[in-house]
């Protein structure tokens, strides 16, 4: 089953958590057994599994890569000004493969899926494709 889900986001740079809302889309499906794989079809904008306990982790990964790679820099060419957003999102990527065991994401203790914006604030999407089998 594919699910295409819009995400309003409020600032340039931020993450945000996605892991309940694609939970609760692996339950709908009824799928016990299987993958599910959450794609960002956006080139300012990714998806990563991370850790979900401390927000302090989110702000150093952000504050970590505008370090490394500054919205403006004297050679940048892309005349739309956000080329920093490409590049983080070439670091973070599109899509994240999650497996389906028992009708659960098996995610680790601390594991959580996240959004990342890297140009907005704007409304986005991401889909979720979930494969397998109902029974286990």
């Amino acid at each position: 089953m594919l699910f295409t889900e819009k995400l309003p986001t409020k600032h340039r740079n931020e993450f945000l958590d996605i892991t309940q809302r694609v939970a609760e889309l692996v339950a709908r499906t009824g799928i016990k057994d299987g993958l599910c794989v959450v794609f960002v079809p956006h080139t300012t904008a990714a998806v990563s599994i991370n850790e979900n306990a401390d927000p302090d982790v989110k702000h150093d990964v952000s504050h970590k890569l505008s370090h490394l790679i500054p919205e403006k820099e004297p050679y940048y060419k892309h005349s739309e000004g956000n080329s920093d957003s490409h590049l983080k999102t070439i670091l973070t990527g599109p899509s994240v493969t999650i497996i389906i065991d028992k009708g659960k994401l098996l995610l680790g203790t601390w594991q959580g899926i996240y959004f990342c914006e890297y140009d907005g604030p704007r409304t986005r999407n991401f889909h979720v494709k979930i494969l397998g089998s109902a029974i286990t």
